[in-house]
């Protein structure tokens, strides 16, 4: 027997980055940030992954690398705003996923 780390083989971090960018594409189109990403319970970063298509990560590690990659795609839109890459095509569909913050009546 061998005592192998099937989680982070090669193949393996293959297969979670290819998840991660999945997740990612999907959280960046609906005006999610990455932080956002992260702040979000588990039952519903599960439910968002399916929405995506995508087999929900068993570990953060593949939930943090979306995050990132998020981040990563929302500097680089801010710099070529131009393009048609830096356009998320389902913002408003953001309110599924993240409820805006409950404001006090007396405000």
């Amino acid at each position: 027997m061998s005592d192998a780390d099937f989680a982070h083989t090669d193949r393996a971090e293959k297969n979670r980055r290819d998840k991660a960018v999945t997740l990612a594409r999907y959280a960046w189109n609906r005006g999610i940030s990455g932080a956002e990403l992260l702040a979000m319970t588990d039952e519903t970063r599960r439910k968002l992954a399916r929405a995506a298509d995508a087999h929900p990560p068993r570990t953060m590690e593949t939930w943090e690398l979306a995050a990132r990659l998020m981040d990563e795609k929302t500097a680089w839109a801010q710099k070529h705003p131009e393009h048609p890459a830096a356009i998320r095509t389902d913002e408003d569909e953001k309110i599924m996923w993240v409820k805006p913050p409950v404001r006090s009546w007396f405000e």
